[in-house]
């Protein structure tokens, strides 16, 4: 069996794939541009792969492929019509970054309402120590208990954060599509209508792509926070930018971008240095937990595969987009 893996740097430096060796031979590969993808898996077997796009430009004369490993839960950037129609298994894994995105959510979310930043920039400026006062309390914050925090998405993720939320003190409200009884569902325009902080957690597909436009950007509370870590194209970016610049909304939290890396001509760029906003390298996924366990889910997709069985495979998937 022969196991290539294609980008093995957005995966970490202190991960390492001796373990897949027990499957058969692997060929790891730190990067690989879009230029060099159909020659390195030309003789694969098995691809293992974070962030590459792979359809029929780069996989048709990939003719010993059976099996595709993404290293993620999101799996957008596989042609997965195109895979089952060729017969290539792909397989995703769930769950593995839930506490870890979780994390990051909470995080940026106290930071925001806190301003923490901006008091950390005001002492390490020098302005504290010159000012003579012995408190600096401006920009004035309140207690995140007792907010309303709206959750878009509701599966592992969204779940634990609303967890968080609730005993943090605040009344969680949910946009989902599978409504619960008790779950404080709502129409998102209601969530964004209502809510002082949105964090978002859904996959992007057809029905997620750009569900947070201008319209549902507009609608949201003055001074609310908004908090996206689950893919950036679910997102109006320029309407966000430009909700941040009139102070319509009070702070911005973005793990993820509609084009990754965050592109030179982003609409982000216009408020980078700005107090009130954080910008992550979409890393909510990755603390060393949450990767170690995505290597295991990994290894244990191909050895069902090579067993005959069936694990993780969303090319089996009758909502496969």
């Amino acid at each position: 069996m022969n196991i290539v893996i294609l980008d093995a740097k957005t995966l970490g430096d202190d991960l390492e794939f001796s373990q897949f060796e027990k499957l058969g031979g692997v060929t790891v590969y730190q990067t690989t541009s879009p230029f060099q993808v159909e020659e390195r898996i030309r003789d694969a077997n098995i691809i293992i792969v974070n962030k590459i796009k792979l359809g029929e430009h780069n996989l048709e004369n990939a003719k010993k492929l059976k099996l595709i490993c993404v290293t993620a839960t999101g799996y957008d950037n596989i042609d997965v019509n195109y895979c089952w129609r060729r017969e290539i298994g792909v397989c995703n894994v769930k769950g593995y970054s839930v506490d870890s995105v979780a994390q990051l959510t909470i995080s940026m979310a106290l930071s925001l309402v806190t301003h923490l930043e901006e008091f950390d920039r005001y002492v390490k400026s020098g302005k504290y120590t010159e000012s003579g006062v012995q408190n600096h309390l401006k920009p004035y914050f309140g207690e995140i208990s007792g907010m309303t925090w709206g959750v878009i998405g509701f599966g592992a993720i969204g779940s634990r954060v609303a967890r968080i939320a609730r005993a943090l003190g605040c009344s969680v409200i949910v946009k989902t599509h599978r409504k619960k009884e008790g779950d404080g569902s709502v129409t998102l325009e209601e969530l964004c209508a209502g809510s002082d902080i949105i964090s978002v957690h859904v996959p992007l597909t057809s029905e997620t792509r750009g569900m947070i436009d201008k319209k549902h950007v507009d609608m949201m509370k003055k001074g609310a926070v908004f908090i996206n870590v689950s893919r950036g194209a679910v997102a109006d970016e320029d309407a966000l930018v430009c909700a941040v610049e009139s102070g319509a909304i009070g702070g911005l939290g973005i793990d993820v971008y509609s084009e990754e890396p965050m592109t030179a001509d982003s609409p982000y760029n216009r408020i980078l240095g700005r107090g009130n906003v954080i910008f992550t390298p979409h890393m909510a996924w990755s603390a060393y937990e949450a990767r170690r366990r995505c290597m295991d889910e990994i290894y244990k997709n191909i050895e069902t595969f090579v067993m005959g069985g069936v694990r993780n495979r969303v090319d089996l998937n009758k909502n496969t987009p």
